[in-house]
């Protein structure tokens, strides 16, 4: 069974010269798993996770022939129903946490506020709830940083930190809006094992939004590669390298590789095609 299943999503924005399609028409469905999408800045990854959330703002505007998560319809909630979807059933892991944290309170009462929106126990049961979740993300002295402000918190535990926060309510499906892309090689793999263990003990499906092609083969089931606010191919994450469009061929070959040196990389072509091309379904 799927958990969320989207079809024909659109994103559009009004501009002084018209109006402007940042998502175009993406479809796609997420069961129980690590489904990765991946393409160059702008072309719609972030804004498509967003859009899921309904976090895009007036006068952005969204549309879907279908956005249903399990047997909800989305975009037929009213704002009271989305906050009881946004972090109960969907949570979404930002980019940065120095942007998404509060700057002026502890890294405790923070996580223990999102136990207090769950209405889960007492102050004590919500500090030793707090204290088993940062161990769960491998912060090795939670209760330092139980007391810590996130400025005295390197990048990488900020990211646990948010993980935490976000799995709190044990939603069923987490969205990872490039979590490591700030984060040295060590760290990057440190996260993404425990975002990889959480989400197959508890039987999540993971949106995985990224630039790295590299990352994504490796640690996601199936990718799909968004080029101008389309999906222009989907594949199996170990089958990226084989994959068909010029447009990820384009990208694989613009990235240096160990295993195949090149004494100069590939600069991406790009066609206006690209633009309206159908679907190359290579799953």
């Amino acid at each position: 069974m799927n958990l969320l299943e989207v079809e024909n999503l659109k994103v559009s924005f009004p501009t002084r010269s018209g109006v402007f399609d940042a998502v175009r028409g993406v479809s796609f469905s997420l069961g129980q798993e690590r489904l990765g999408i991946v393409g160059e800045s702008g072309s719609g990854k972030s804004l498509t996770g967003r859009a899921i959330l309904r976090l895009i703002r007036p006068p952005g505007r969204v549309s879907a022939d279908r956005m249903a998560l399990g047997d909800e319809d989305l975009l037929a909630m009213s704002d009271k129903q989305m906050r009881a979807v946004r972090g109960q059933k969907i949570s979404m892991v930002m980019q940065d946490p120095k942007f998404s944290l509060n700057p002026v309170m502890t890294v405790g009462e923070q996580i223990m506020e999102a136990y207090a929106q769950s209405r889960r126990g007492n102050r004590r049961e919500r500090r030793q709830k707090t204290l088993e979740m940062l161990e769960a993300v491998a912060i090795r002295d939670p209760e330092r940083v139980f007391k810590a402000y996130p400025h005295e918190l390197s990048g990488g535990m900020g990211q646990r930190i948010m993980i935490a926060m976000m799995l709190i309510p044990n939603p069923g499906i987490l969205i990872a809006d490039e979590p490591t892309s700030a984060l040295d090689v060590t760290v990057q793999m440190q996260v993404l094992n425990i975002m990889d263990k959480l989400v197959s003990e508890r039987g999540m499906g993971l949106i995985f939004i990224s630039h790295d092609l590299n990352l994504v083969s490796s640690f996601c089931d199936r990718v799909l590669i968004m080029y101008a606010g389309r999906v222009v191919e989907s594949c199996r994450a170990d089958e990226l390298y084989q994959a068909k469009h010029p447009y990820t061929q384009g990208l694989l070959n613009s990235m240096p590789r160990l295993d195949v040196p090149s004494e100069r990389l590939s600069v991406l072509e790009r066609d206006p095609a690209w633009r309206t091309a159908e679907l190359d379904d290579a799953s």
